[in-house]
């Protein structure tokens, strides 16, 4: 089983004419991936790698296709409305692919879509993966821009503000023989949509996630949260990793949500929570998998 999207999920991408975009959604049709739509205003009626049919708008990809869930790869200034878009059209959920988004329109988001259906995973996030049963985990729902065939079917469950990090810690858990139920890059944004409480509590729910690893930054207290929370409900071994230990406070780490500011975000601190919560933290990120299979008895 696996969370939020299955190998039978509809998909649709929203800028699949763009060079990001189109380079992306051809990588999760070999995937194996059921990418249904695409939209781009002003290209309906074409089609996209002679398969996929594009659309002016994502209600009309909708009707015709049955998609349920969109993945943005559009710019910046365009990627709060686009999200919205897809909020209007009763989308499940909505995968914001686009880093560089204002906070302020983000802000906006997040308000518009309350008492809404849909989910939002980043925006500045690499995406979700579910790994299929082929070759290099063909067969599975890709959506965004992770490395599909680093992927193995399995059992633990992967949760990440970092894109680099999710991919590190997917190929040292196959590469040690353990598969994967499903991967989640949440993004490094300060406004994002869903958070590794979130995410946490899914795999919980999850009879086939057995394990979990959990990988957090510099910056907010959402890992505090989180912590918290397994500490006192999960019934899973988690292992989890802080990356920016050694990050000046006050200068940002790449993500915009990674920086230590008043003295709160702290990596220290975050690891203590970790720790207090029965959360096995690896020192560094080559550990992240050993840490956990340590942790889990295997």
């Amino acid at each position: 089983m696996s969370i939020l999207v299955t190998p039978t999920t509809k998909i649709l991408i929203q800028g699949i004419t763009g060079s990001f975009g189109a380079r992306h959604a051809q990588l999760s049709l070999d995937y194996g991936s059921q990418v249904v739509a695409g939209v781009t205003p002003g290209k309906g009626g074409q089609l996209f790698a002679n398969v996929v049919p594009i659309f002016d708008t994502v209600s009309q990809a909708v009707r015709e296709t049955g998609a349920t869930v969109s993945a943005i790869f559009v710019p910046p200034p365009f990627a709060a409305d686009a999200i919205l878009e897809g909020v209007d059209a009763g989308l499940d959920l909505v995968i914001c692919i686009t880093e560089g988004i204002p906070v302020n329109d983000m802000v906006k988001v997040k308000h518009a879509m309350k008492g809404s259906k849909t989910r939002l995973i980043g925006p500045n996030c690499p995406g979700i993966v579910t790994p299929g049963t082929g070759e290099n985990s063909h067969g599975g729902c890709r959506i965004g821009i992770a490395p599909g065939y680093i992927h193995k079917k399995g059992n633990v469950g992967v949760v990440s503000r970092s894109g680099t990090l999710t991919y590190e810690a997917v190929f040292q858990l196959t590469t040690r023989g353990y598969g994967q139920s499903t991967c989640v890059g949440i993004g490094g944004d300060p406004v994002n949509g869903t958070s590794h409480l979130d995410i946490l509590k899914m795999f919980n729910d999850d009879p086939e996630t057995e394990a979990i690893i959990m990988i957090g930054e510099i910056g907010g207290t959402a890992e505090e949260e989180a912590a918290e929370w397994a500490g006192q409900y999960c019934k899973k071994p988690i292992a989890g990793f802080i990356a920016g230990a050694t990050a000046p406070p006050g200068r940002r780490m790449g993500h915009a949500g990674a920086i230590v500011s008043g003295g709160k975000g702290t990596a220290a601190a975050k690891i203590a929570a970790l720790e207090a919560a029965g959360i096995a933290v690896s020192p560094t990120p080559a550990g992240m998998a050993d840490t956990l299979l340590k942790h889990w008895k295997r």
